[in-house]
């Protein structure tokens, strides 16, 4: 009997032991040996963009919001300054390509790298993605980098070990661990959303950077954390194989080439689903089609739900976009419906969403510009957003000053500011704010009066003297 008792603890004590070193094989002693080895394809990228600001002459400054603040700022000297941002980056080819998000390139004037023993480079913008907000860069020199290779992010389990190495607050090459948290989360960004979360300590500066996996390949690209005053151990990442999809074609065309339905589609909720008789909430339900998009042409009706695409099967509606955005353009994909309380198969031809009127539709455009010479200074139509940002009346018509020279008589407005006055007469467009200054620019005295509605949504009345 004590034969038996000693054999059995025997072999819970090797079990023990035995299960013991299975988990301590995926748990790492250090991170030294493969930070050692990631870190010199890691870089720090830093931007610069001039803005102009009055700078106040007086040697005090007033209370934020006091009523003379406004006043005296409008007396100071146009400056011009350069405005920096920071964020990271990762190189995937020797010759100096460079991997970040686009929000930490966007609008920049020059972008700086620092690589190889902390030396600055100048670098360039070989394509960009704002959808999806992925920027890939080209370090302009000779030199030679250490790269790092992209993973599998498919494979990529929850409770998975990752590092993030990247350049946060500025401080430089920094490295924090964690683990997969989720997968597939959507956080309203966009609607191409398969995030990887991870607990990995992540904060501004961050973005762009990578975060591996213990085999040291990129899976993600941190983009993303979740509060405003830095890590709380919630950060997001572009999945690898979502990423490469779209780094590939900027390398190959300079942009992205998206596969496109032409539908609008919604959730199937429980209703929906007891209602069409499907066994359970799922799938994409066509809430209308584009005329003329392959949709159409295929057959797909407003109500159809969509089951299968390209034998893909769709669980939740927000699923459905990114498949479709990774489809290749003119590929012909089956697509299962439901319909009429059955399945029925279309065949169906993919667009391009770059060309389509739904994606001219959705991108923003730029509003249209007049410079007023007389003034020196740039505006456009005052919009409805405008005057309800603004808070005031939504018939107050006028322009919005968007850029101001230098040599402007008024430049000490500001950028933002509206005119809705101009010799007390209610100002309508651009061109009639021009005429205006040009026939007064005919007189002996080249005085206009004008009214501007500055940031602090207060009406004066300004004589300007015209050069």
């Amino acid at each position: 009997m004590l034969l038996k008792t000693s054999k059995s603890i025997l072999l819970i004590i090797v079990f023990i032991l035995f299960s013991h070193s299975a988990i301590s094989q995926d748990r790492p002693a250090s991170f030294a040996d493969l930070t050692e080895k990631l870190m010199p394809a890691v870089v720090n990228i830093s931007t610069s963009t001039t803005v102009v600001k009055n700078v106040n002459p007086l040697p005090f400054e007033f209370p934020p919001g006091s009523p003379f603040e406004d006043m005296f700022k409008e007396f100071g000297t146009p400056q011009k300054r350069k405005s920096s941002a920071l964020g990271s980056g990762f190189i995937i080819d020797k010759k100096g390509i460079v991997i970040t998000n686009n929000h930490v390139i966007q609008g920049a004037e020059d972008i700086f790298i620092r690589a190889n023993g902390d030396k600055e480079y100048k670098a360039k913008i070989l394509g960009t993605d704002p959808l999806s907000d992925i920027a890939v860069l080209q370090i302009i020199t000779d030199d030679k980098f250490e790269t790092v290779d992209f993973g599998n992010s498919d494979t990529a389990r929850i409770g998975d070990w990752v590092i993030a190495i990247g350049n946060p607050f500025g401080l430089g090459g920094t490295v924090t661990a964690g683990i997969v948290s989720a997968r597939n989360r959507n956080i309203g960004m966009s609607r191409y959303e398969d995030f990887i979360q991870t607990d990995a300590s992540i904060n501004s500066g961050n973005s762009g950077g990578p975060l591996f996996n213990m085999k040291g390949e990129v899976i993600g690209i941190n983009t993303a954390i979740l509060g405003q005053s830095g890590s709380i151990g919630i950060g997001f990442a572009i999945p690898s194989n979502s990423a490469k999809l779209v780094i590939d074609q900027l390398l190959e065309f300079g942009e992205t080439k998206r596969g496109w339905l032409g539908v609008r589609i919604q959730t199937v909720t429980k209703e929906i689903a007891e209602v069409e008789k499907l066994k359970k909430a799922r799938g994409a339900l066509v809430a209308s089609v584009a005329p003329g998009s392959p949709s159409d042409k295929a057959g797909i009706k407003d109500g159809d739900i969509i089951l299968v695409f390209d034998g893909k099967k769709i669980n939740e509606m927000q699923e459905l976009p990114l498949i479709v955005a990774q489809t290749e353009v003119g590929k012909i994909v089956n697509v299962k419906i439901w319909r009429n309380k059955k399945e029925v198969t279309k065949k169906i031809t993919l667009g391009r969403l770059e060309t389509s009127e739904d994606f001219k539709a959705e991108k923003p455009v730029a509003p249209k510009t007049t410079f007023i010479d007389g003034l020196k200074i740039e505006v456009r139509k005052i919009t409805r957003d405008d005057l309800v940002e603004k808070k005031i009346p939504l018939n107050t018509t006028g322009v919005v000053i968007t850029k101001i020279d230098t040599e402007s008589p008024v430049n000490y407005l500001r950028v933002g500011d509206l005119i809705v006055e101009a010799q007390k007469r209610n100002i309508k467009s651009a061109i009639e704010l021009n005429n205006l200054v040009n026939a007064a620019l005919k007189t002996s005295s080249k005085t206009i009066l004008i009214a501007v509605i500055n940031d602090q949504n207060q009406k004066r009345y300004i004589g300007v003297k015209l050069k």
